[in-house]
């Protein structure tokens, strides 16, 4: 990856960090469904006027809508909610990774480097040297939902890289219609309308805050790059930079929320930008060369080659490659939550 794209994925790491520490304040204002739901509908509006018609058909749009906006934060903001731990859950959803690698292999027969794979166990080693850290006293089922939601973002990743949209920014703002009613369908009949109504009539400006950063700059503008960085770059790539979020959550964590950073933190963040490092640096499987046997076979008549792909520029026709995650969540306050 050059320089300007390794700083981008990054950068977006360090929003989805510190919206961890958003959420947290944002689930104190709203349902965790309800929240979902606004997030999108905010993100979605009025962009989708402004973004142009679809790019990709219809039945990816949906699929990821429901995938990615339904499944995969409906998951995580409702384990949340009823008591795992935040900093646990960024860490936890990172198992993402290993789905999205999972379902590549098995849909798209994506196979890592030997590189790939250490910088990807290193990285994951951090992520447990965490967990071990952050403890594991949340409830048993916001765990799990956690994890459900990892496995829902790994299938949604490789989705996207089916679908292959040529604009991301029109993709994710097309993606982000999709959740909105669902969710709130889901809100109202699993946390009830006088609960919803509360939290609306109850709105400030604190609230306003929370919904247009997880809208416009986290979804729209995260996804966005992220989707974009993907385009022109393997997912196994791209997708190692994700496990900086715990990071960049504990970090602002440590600097919003006066949570305690010790060393065993320290030791897992060396580790995941270690791996994150190694996976960077893979170098790219080399083509095979023709055989002598090959080049001694008589002349057949030539076919018109094809266009060479620009550099740094994917192929738009090519969908075996991997796909890479496209969104977490950062740490908040590891104190159990329920309303």
């Amino acid at each position: 990856m050059r320089p300007a794209h390794i700083a981008l994925a990054a950068l977006v790491a360090a929003l989805w960090g510190v919206n961890f520490v958003v959420i947290e304040i944002g689930l104190d204002h709203f349902p965790p469904l309800l929240f979902s739901a606004l997030r999108f509908l905010v993100a979605a509006l009025p962009a989708v006027f402004l973004v142009g018609r679809p790019k990709v058909a219809w039945k990816w749009i949906v699929a990821v809508g429901l995938a990615l906006g339904v499944a995969k934060f409906g998951l995580l903001f409702t384990g949340m909610d009823v008591g795992a731990p935040a900093g646990l859950s960024s860490l936890v959803l990172q198992v993402q990774a290993v789905f999205t690698a999972l379902f590549a292999f098995a849909a798209l027969g994506e196979r890592p480097g030997r590189l790939t794979v250490l910088g990807m166990g290193v990285a994951l080693a951090g992520i447990g040297v965490a967990a071990v850290d952050e403890g594991t006293s949340g409830p048993v089922t916001g765990f799990v939902l956690v994890v459900a939601a990892a496995a829902c973002w790994g299938v949604s990743n490789v989705l996207t890289r089916r679908a292959a949209p040529p604009d991301p920014l029109n993709w994710m703002v097309w993606v982000s219609t999709v959740p909105v009613l669902p969710l709130l369908a889901l809100s109202l009949l699993l946390e009830g309308p006088e609960r919803d109504l509360a939290a609306l009539r109850a709105l400030d400006w604190t609230g306003v805050g929370v919904i247009l950063y997880v809208a416009w700059v986290t979804t729209v503008f995260g996804f966005g790059a992220w989707g974009w960085l993907l385009r022109r770059h393997p997912a196994s790539s791209v997708a190692p930079f994700s496990l900086l979020v715990p990071v960049f959550g504990m970090s602002s964590a440590a600097l919003f929320l006066g949570e305690e950073v010790t060393p065993l933190r320290w030791a897992a963040a060396a580790l995941l930008v270690g791996g994150v490092a190694l996976t960077s640096l893979a170098p790219k499987t080399p083509k095979t060369p023709k055989s002598p046997k090959a080049l001694e076979t008589p002349e057949t008549p030539e076919t018109p080659e094809t266009p060479e792909t620009p550099e740094g520029v994917a192929d738009t026709a090519d969908v075996t490659d991997v796909t890479a995650p496209l969104v977490p969540t950062a740490p908040t306050a590891p104190t159990a939550r329920r309303t």
